[in-house]
């Protein structure tokens, strides 16, 4: 049983194990993983394995002490578990196609399911590259920003570096990954200006055009302004049409960020917000947020995906183009327009003549799985009315719980919903201290293990704040919810 040889077993029969453990699992009927920390720890906490217990054993223990034991998450949280149609495409994919490269049907339908999303997301004027999650999808997009500012005057960037100071604007709501972005491409995280939001947690127009305007007096490029399309924080959308139309007029890369809140341009009330994506440079989105893909599945889109080719080309390597008797370098220079399709399909007769699309050429990782099949599966499964239908019912739960609040003497909303986020807290004019008040209550509701918010602030006040996303959300949740924090709340004032 210690050889590699013994890894026997019925593929379909150790699947179904492991499928009967995670339909279990998704009833979050099982207490959290805390509670029995010490007895699978035991059982986990062992030395290298010198000799294996083959595939059966690793199966069971895979039933029996690590999914049993996983995360609470799938709860409202800003990520989500995902999807079956997803999980068996990702199942699907790490077996039959372990890269998202050759001209395969999973390398074809990476293509197929980013101009999916662009057509659904109405910024069919972009093509895409998967990666890992929003830091890396705002970090490519970021990087082509990079490359088209320096380009302007010059100089290429990822050839050469930089050689003078540059900004990034974005609001004062922006994720954190833009900073981290500006650390990594070189820039440094300090040339991020945030730019002063209103009380709804949007990028202010006048405060941006000042930013503007004070370095490029003294001489600092713009590199890029950010705009959020759903902020992670409370789901507020900036002025898009605005900064879409000031970085036209002054010849700024414009990059939305819609890792969330993107799919919410779906639902009619609020696709008025979204005016202004026809302007975008760049922009992302995260499946495995809304879409309901597996985590580890991110999408950056351009208008023009040549500027991504050339801020992360790689050097030439022996042992890829040879490997594929130089068919990849014919398709880079197909997708230039340099060589005609014909003369390209002349040359591959079998799957390994081709990389298919170079998509490492357009990101940061070589080694990729093949992360479309997942947003394909799940788009054929539910199609763009059933990913519509689902936005709107998110949207209303948040919703539903704003209209409730508002009515109730003891609950207060701090910030009208916009997408599926709702921001609330606990109220009673006795409370001298409602911050330290309403975190007590947010920790007593997630040791209960049934309902899932986090916290954050809202103009420096905390509230907890239900997202729902996720494709096992349903209306009664929030029921149960608001009945939960008030049940709590109660007890705590009483004590």
């Amino acid at each position: 049983m210690n050889k590699d040889s013994a890894e026997t077993g019925n593929l379909k029969t150790l699947l179904s194990s492991i499928g009967a453990s995670l339909d279990q699992f998704q009833k979050f009927e099982h207490p959290d993983a805390f509670q029995s920390k010490q007895k699978w720890l035991k059982k986990l906490d062992i030395p290298l394995p010198q000799k294996g217990v083959g595939i059966k054993q690793v199966t069971r223990e895979l039933a029996i002490d690590v999914i049993a034991n996983g995360s609470p998450v799938g709860n409202p949280f800003i990520t989500t578990g995902a999807t079956t149609a997803a999980v068996l495409a990702t199942t699907a994919s790490s077996i039959a196609s372990p890269q998202r490269y050759l001209d395969t049907a999973f390398n074809f339908l990476e293509e197929l399911s980013l101009n999916w999303l662009t057509e659904m997301f109405s910024i069919g004027h972009m093509k895409g590259v998967y990666s890992s999650g929003g830091s890396v999808a705002n970090l490519i997009a970021l990087g082509g920003a990079r490359q088209y500012a320096f380009e302007k005057i010059g100089i290429d960037p990822a050839a050469n570096g930089i050689d003078r100071p540059v900004s990034i604007y974005a609001s004062m709501e922006c994720h954190h990954t833009i900073q981290r972005s500006g650390g990594v491409l070189g820039i440094g995280r300090r040339a991020i200006k945030l730019i002063e939001c209103d009380s709804q947690g949007r990028m202010k127009i006048d405060a941006l055009l000042a930013a503007i305007e004070k370095d490029q007096q003294v001489g600092i490029l713009p590199m890029a302004i950010v705009a959020n399309a759903g902020t992670t924080n409370t789901g507020a959308i900036d002025p898009l049409l605005e900064i879409g139309e000031i970085a036209k007029q002054k010849g700024i890369w414009f990059h939305v960020d819609g890792a969330y809140g993107l799919p919410g341009i779906l639902d009619e009330r609020v696709k008025p917000l979204y005016e202004g994506l026809q302007y975008a440079d760049s922009v992302i989105i995260d499946p495995h947020k809304w879409l309901g893909t597996s985590v580890g599945v991110a999408a950056t889109f351009v208008r023009d995906r040549e500027y991504l080719l050339r801020a992360f080309t790689q050097e030439p390597a022996d042992y890829l183009e040879g490997s594929s008797t130089q068919a990849v370098i014919d398709q880079a220079n197909y997708a230039r327009g340099d060589i005609q399709k014909d003369s390209l399909s002349a040359k591959i007769e079998h799957s390994l003549d081709d990389f298919g699309i170079p998509y490492f050429d357009y990101g940061v990782e070589l080694s990729a799985p093949c992360r479309g099949v997942a947003v394909w599966a799940m788009l054929r499964e539910i199609g763009v009315e059933g990913m519509r239908a689902r936005v709107i019912r998110h949207n209303d739960m948040a919703k539903a719980i704003s209209v409730f609040a508002k009515q109730h003497p003891n609950l207060e909303v701090l910030l009208e919903p916009t997408l599926s986020i709702c921001c609330f807290r606990y109220f009673d004019e006795r409370i001298t201290d409602l911050n330290s008040f309403n975190q007590q209550l947010h920790r007593r509701l997630i040791r209960e293990n049934l309902f899932m918010p986090s916290t954050t602030k809202v103009n420096g006040q905390l509230v907890i704040r239900p997202c729902y996303v996720g494709a096992r959300h349903l209306p009664a949740q929030v029921d149960g919810l608001l009945e939960a924090i008030l049940r709590i709340g109660n007890e705590l004032l009483a004590s």
